[in-house]
């Protein structure tokens, strides 16, 4: 009798590498090419970033919580529920697409006040951050989209959706930003012009894919209808797992605020060590996407021991590539950094928090792979009651104190003590099975006949 074969993540996570390659890549590159205009559009750059990134929860929720119920869904074989799911999400994207849009439009200045902008990047900034809202609309349809996308296994698709979207970027990017002959560019408001068409691009590739893999064609009426009944199942594993992402933004915002008052230099440091920090975790977030999504097929079929041995070699594979990559990223340091500054004290602080920054990354791997597998499961209560106090008091509070004492090492010591706590508290939770009742519980309500009504 032959063996049945093991669930495998390779498929599913090294297109979603490729994604992440090619975005954080973009990313890095729109950076330098800020750099070059000057240390506070570097540092405006990168606090945008972060704006966009606090706004990009309200995305989340739908994101993560449609994709973890189609993929339940599809394990238990209920296509119908799965393409409902996808309908709701997609209407449930243009109504925090439009609060996100009129955020930054409205309370863009209001923001930079409360993080400590200093006055040359708050300049710079708040003029860049309301010409980003239709870009942040059409980011929350392309979240979602490529979620739903890859709950369906087709994760090679979102790469192919994601490699035109972002070589449009770039393409439009590097002449609106620097110019083109004698023409000077539009600065960083030539990235936002780039960035909307090419989240517009996007967002016709997903609705063509969606045509074409699912036979899924939206009606008008589906942009914008989200029905409660049909939302709960998404709301369920959305918003828990989106508050901890709240709360992470907002306290991660407390320690940019804390870089603020440093100063330009610490804050342009802070931008290019983190952007740098992208590329070191790609493996994990790659390995946790693609877990996540496994793990949800394997609930909703009823094989949690599969899925067990699935998120632990995940872990381990996991580690091993970012403390491998930290490490080279550290000792590579002197020569990225030159990439974006000749400043010498910018390159000395931004070589020690790569160092420092071993620890961080190596801590984060259980966060990224071990509590996407636990929302799989629908365990999402008690992992995000218990990371959130870490995330409040060390990570938010801690960076602020340590900050104060000791620069940009203290905040990095915070969000080192954060990741270690937190991923503590997963990978206990994974091994002891917490997990298993709610998965249980899932596997149960999707095979039950009366579940329809539920979605």
């Amino acid at each position: 009798m032959a063996r049945p074969q093991r669930p495998r993540i390779t498929p599913i996570a090294g297109p979603i590498l490729g994604e992440f390659l090619v975005g954080i890549s973009v990313g890095m590159v729109v950076l330098w090419m800020a750099s070059q205009i000057s240390d506070a559009a570097a540092g405006a750059f990168g606090m945008s970033q972060q704006v966009l990134e606090a706004l990009f929860v309200l995305f989340r929720v739908l994101a993560l919580g449609v994709g973890v119920t189609i993929t339940q869904a599809l394990g238990g074989r209920r296509e119908d529920a799965a393409r409902r799911t996808a309908l709701v999400g997609l209407g449930g994207c243009t109504w925090v697409g439009t609060v996100a849009a009129l955020w930054l439009l409205l309370f863009g200045d209001w923001t930079l006040a409360v993080l400590n902008a200093p006055p040359a990047v708050e300049s710079l900034a708040g003029h860049y951050l309301p010409l980003l809202a239709v870009a942040a609309l059409l980011e929350a349809y392309n979240l979602v989209m490529a979620s739903i996308l890859r709950a369906h296994l087709h994760a090679r698709d979102t790469l192919v959706v994601m490699l035109v979207m972002h070589a449009t970027h770039l393409a439009l990017a590097l002449p609106l930003m620097l110019g083109l002959g004698e023409w000077d560019g539009l600065g960083l408001s030539g990235n936002a012009v780039a960035l909307t068409v090419s989240r517009a691009v996007g967002v016709a590739l997903h609705l063509w894919f969606w045509r074409r893999r699912m036979n899924l064609v939206p009606g008008p009426h589906d942009w914008w209808r989200c029905p409660a009944n049909a939302l709960m199942p998404v709301l369920r594993i959305g918003v828990p797992g989106a508050s901890l992402d709240i709360a992470y933004r907002l306290a991660f915002l407390m320690s940019l605020s804390a870089a603020a008052k440093l100063g330009v230099a610490a804050l342009a440091t802070q931008a290019y060590v983190l952007q740098t920090l992208r590329f070191v975790l790609l493996v994990s977030l790659a390995i946790g996407w693609a877990c996540e999504i496994m793990v949800g097929h394997l609930v909703g079929a009823g094989k949690f021991r599969a899925a067990h041995l699935l998120v632990r070699k995940g872990w381990r594979n996991g580690l091993a590539a970012s403390g491998a990559m930290a490490l080279v990223a550290a000792a590579c340091a002197p020569w990225i950094m030159r990439a974006f500054t000749r400043d010498p004290a910018v390159i000395h602080a931004a070589q020690t928090l790569l160092w420092i920054s071993i620890a961080l990354e190596t801590g984060r791997v259980a966060n990224l792979v071990v509590f996407g597998a636990l929302r799989s499961t629908g365990d999402v209560i008690f992992p995000v009651s218990a990371a959130i106090a870490s995330i409040v008091l060390v990570l938010g509070v801690g960076s602020v104190v340590l900050g104060q004492r000791y620069g940009l090492v203290g905040i990095w010591i915070a969000y080192i003590a954060d990741e270690w706590i937190r991923g503590a508290i997963m990978f206990r939770r994974w091994e002891t099975h917490g997990w298993v009742g709610h998965a249980r519980e899932i596997h149960q309500r999707i095979r039950s006949p009366g579940v329809e009504s539920r979605y």
